[in-house]
């Protein structure tokens, strides 16, 4: 297996060293976990929205660069809220900006983060087009 190098804060690396000894050996235990979580949390989430409302919330990820404290609810739904207000985002992709609200509003925090973290990852791959949105959203 390659090596895998972490970046974490000083209060991640406390974390680590406090409860698994190692920061390699907290990586090992805990990336295993977070994959799988956020694997689980993608797929309920594709069965939640639309493949328009997820274009959309592609769309509203692109060149957003995305930061820790900002995977939270809050700023996903007032991030969106502002696009749709200025950029007509809803209307681009023909959704409904009120039912797309009311879907993300019943995301936990796991599920938020990790479709915020999907959202942005697709900008990062070679195959962010419009096509290219179609596969990824399957």
């Amino acid at each position: 297996m390659s090596p895998i190098i972490t970046h974490t804060g000083d209060q991640q690396e406390r974390w680590l060293r406090d409860y698994v000894h190692t920061k390699n050996a907290g990586a090992e235990f805990i990336l295993p976990w977070a994959v799988d979580t956020f694997f689980q949390a993608i797929d309920g989430i594709k069965k939640t929205f639309t493949d328009a409302e997820l274009k959309a919330l592609l769309e509203a990820h692109k060149g957003l660069r995305l930061l820790p404290d900002h995977t939270r609810l809050s700023y996903l739904l007032l991030h969106i809220d502002t696009l749709c207000k200025t950029t007509d985002l809803h209307t681009r992709y023909g959704i409904s900006h009120s039912s797309l609200e009311t879907k993300l509003r019943r995301l936990d925090s796991t599920q938020t983060t990790a479709l915020m973290v999907w959202a942005s990852a697709f900008w990062l791959g070679s195959n962010c087009t419009a096509a290219g949105m179609d596969d990824y959203i399957r």
